[in-house]
């Protein structure tokens, strides 16, 4: 960045702290965003510092919303007595795309991983037990990706549901083994939710 004014280094500073972005891409977007108008310029930063202002965590299901709930959450027409367990709102949107579920959501912010330090209660378990109890939750589709976290958050959660007397289903067909939700398209993953396995069988598999 040798050569740019100090208020260009520090945009493409900041700008490289976004997922994906590199200096070089950071340093395009620097360049667009000087040469864009002030007015275009304004409604960005403005855009920004209006996300972090009113957007924060819906206190029933922990999804993104404006208000105290969200959308879904306020939505008498949803079904209560299903579930779907997520692992961020982006896995959130992509099954509402799909157009295949009509039941409620769980999301996690995250995947089990104690070598990070994210356990249960960073999961906000508790609060999903709590609802499971509150909604009289009859099926628990549990929708975290096909990595090794998102499987140990899967088993977690089975284990924490064991005798509840819930139906606990996982998403089956389509989704690769690593994969993200977030970029499966919507015929794969309303396959994958149609076809979505129990977890009492899928323990079994693993057994040795």
């Amino acid at each position: 960045m040798t050569g740019y004014a100090l208020p260009i280094r520090r945009l493409i500073a900041e700008l490289t702290k976004l997922p994906g972005i590199g200096e070089k891409t950071a340093t395009r977007l620097a360049t667009f965003i000087l040469r864009a108008s002030d007015e275009d310029a304004r409604k960005l930063a403005e855009s920004i510092l209006d996300i972090k202002d009113r957007i924060r965590l819906c206190r029933n299901c922990f999804n993104l919303s404006e208000g105290d709930l969200c959308e879904i959450c306020r939505d008498p027409g949803r079904e209560r007595e299903s579930l779907c367990v997520v692992e961020e709102p982006d896995a959130l949107i992509a099954i509402e795309e799909s157009g295949v579920f009509n039941g409620r959501y769980h999301v996690l912010h995250g995947a089990l991983a104690p070598l990070d330090g994210v356990g249960p209660e960073q999961l906000h378990m508790n609060e999903f037990l709590d609802r499971v109890s509150a909604d009289n939750v009859r099926e628990v589709i549990i929708a975290t990706n096909p990595s090794v976290q998102g499987e140990s958050t899967a088993l977690l959660i089975t284990k924490l549901l064991k005798d509840k007397g819930v139906a606990v289903t996982r998403i089956a067909l389509g989704v690769p083994v690593g994969g993200d939700l977030r970029y499966t398209d919507k015929m794969t993953l309303a396959k994958a939710m149609e076809f979505r396995r129990s977890m009492e069988e899928t323990g079994k598999k693993h057994k040795p």
